[in-house]
């Protein structure tokens, strides 16, 4: 990592009350780098397995949860060394997306410009929060 002609960095972070300004020196601020990275690729470790152990997680229950409604033991449960695991049905409801609310607004009101009007001032009005944040972006 190259890092030249820094011989002073400050920033500021001012929240509504309260106001802070760090100066970090040249130093400070190469192993701040040298250990934000070394914290980003472990959370990429550490994210890849946690999708790993899902999936696996996700096939092992489907083939359980299968089994036990084949031989009818749905309604039964397994004790497992800290609790029991049990067969249950669950609801999944899909995304609340601007599409599915414009299509509903559109089957309870008869005049397009209203549903329109309603959208637009939905997608304007929303709230939007910015924040300072580091991305690190991989050569391939």
């Amino acid at each position: 990592m190259y890092i030249h002609s820094i011989i002073n960095i400050a920033y500021r972070m001012d929240q509504s009350t309260q106001n802070t300004q760090v100066v970090l020196s040249q130093k400070t601020f190469v192993e701040n780098v040298k250990k934000w990275v070394v914290c980003d690729q472990q959370l990429k470790v550490i994210k890849d397995k946690s999708e790993q152990i899902r999936d696996m997680k996700h096939v092992l229950g489907v083939s359980i949860c299968n089994y036990m409604i084949e031989n009818q033991l749905s309604h039964n449960e397994i004790e497992i060394t800290n609790g029991k695991l049990k067969v249950f049905e669950k609801k999944e409801y899909s995304p609340l997306t601007f599409s599915y609310i414009e299509q509903s607004l559109a089957k309870i009101i008869q005049d397009k410009s209203h549903v329109d009007y309603i959208m637009k001032h939905l997608k304007e009005n929303r709230e939007i929060k910015t924040s300072v944040d580091l991305k690190s972006i991989y050569k391939k």
